[in-house]
């Protein structure tokens, strides 16, 4: 194994690693969400290659690429006149628009107990959880803010590239 194949190894682990604990990822799924980065990128991968390339059974990644698609880790295209399914990771943007989701819903929460936490006050504690959780708040619309002008960046990039 040369160093570079080495080096291609140990990213598509410590990516695995990374996914299995950000997004709850089976190892498989993460392992096959780390090869298309690293490797399908260009062209992205078939099923054949994925499998070849991780070892795993076909049962076993078919199932982990569905789960990923639903997940809108990945997506795929086709060829005409060609029945495979190249399988890629979703673009930058697509992949970050999720978060936004999740902020959302914890706004939500967080707009809901700030309304229960006014109307039922009654200590020293509460009033400092308060505070809190208003602070917290401000820093999840400071992260959602950055997000979204970090989106708008990928989706400039996005297009640009497919213009090439």
């Amino acid at each position: 194994m040369t160093a570079i194949q080495k080096e291609r190894e140990q990213l598509i682990e410590m990516f695995g690693i990374h996914f299995e604990l950000l997004y709850n990822l089976p190892p498989l799924g993460s392992r096959i969400l780390a090869l298309l980065i690293i490797d399908g990128c260009k062209t992205g991968l078939t099923f054949e290659e994925i499998v070849e390339k991780l070892g795993a059974s076909k049962s076993s990644i078919s199932t982990n690429l569905n789960l990923l698609l639903k997940m809108d880790k990945i997506n795929y295209y086709t060829l005409s006149g060609d029945r495979k399914k190249y399988f890629k990771p979703s673009p930058f943007s697509e992949r970050l628009s999720n978060y936004i989701k999740i902020l959302d819903s914890e706004k939500k929460i967080i707009d809901k107990l700030i309304t229960y936490r006014e109307q039922t006050i009654s200590c020293t504690e509460e009033q400092c959880n308060m505070e809190n959780v208003k602070a917290y708040k401000a820093h999840v619309c400071e992260v959602e803010e950055l997000l979204i002008k970090t989106i708008e960046k990928f989706k400039e990039i996005e297009i640009n590239n497919s213009k090439k």
